[in-house]
């Protein structure tokens, strides 16, 4: 259930991690305005070792010099991986759930937990953060525009790469079906229950809404 793009990260880390027996300073804390945790208490918020949040900070701080990254910038940053089709729209809902506190930024801290999730959380931690990318006005509750909504904007952003061309009704279609499916009592809504459960019991739903593939 791990994204490619997520792994190919995670590949980069390890690989950094096995080569770099040198990379033993501390976060440079002084040369940027925004000034993460110490690597201790992420170390133990996280399931990344020193070195490996060492390289991932090093990283960050290349592609955000001032130790945050605002919405444009992080758009940009993401369309790179899918230069074929528009990411901006699903680069907005995924810097949302980056988001985490809702200032506007990401913060090293932000993306690190994030992807410590991503990649080396279980299965009920990732699809809890799925359910909060889904649920796009953070009421709790994933209603069918909301996950029309994302699903749209994957296949804005996937749909080019497609074989066969994918239908312009083709995402709603797909809303139709595992929205009932996972609404099980009904009542025009998912709740975090509801959608961990249809999505553990139903690889179907889960392959079809494109969780933890190719996309995150």
């Amino acid at each position: 259930m791990d994204p490619r793009r997520v792994l190919t990260v995670s590949a980069r880390v390890d690989a950094a991690v096995s080569s770099t027996d040198s990379v033993e300073d501390e976060l440079e804390l002084s040369t940027v305005r925004h000034r993460p945790e110490g690597l201790e208490q992420l170390e133990a918020q996280t399931r990344f070792s020193r070195k490996e949040l060492q390289i991932l900070y090093r990283g960050f701080k290349n592609e955000c010099p001032s130790g945050v990254v605002n919405e444009e910038t992080f758009k940009d940053i993401y369309s790179q991986f899918f230069p074929q089709g528009d990411a901006s729209t699903y680069a907005h809902f995924l810097f949302n759930a980056f988001d985490t506190d809702h200032n506007g930024s990401v913060s090293f801290e932000d993306f690190v937990m994030g992807l410590s999730i991503l990649l080396r959380g279980t299965v009920q931690e990732k699809l809890i953060w799925a359910f909060n990318l889904y649920d796009i006005n953070k009421d709790g509750y994933i209603s069918k525009e909301e996950m029309l909504d994302i699903m749209k904007a994957i296949y804005d952003m996937m749909g080019k790469c497609t074989y066969p061309v994918l239908k312009e009704e083709t995402p709603r279609q797909h809303v139709e079906v595992f929205f009932q499916k996972m609404d099980k009592n009904k009542d025009g809504v998912v709740t975090i229950d509801e959608f961990i459960d249809s999505c553990q019991n139903d690889e179907n739903i889960m392959r079809s809404m494109h969780l933890f593939e190719n996309v995150l």
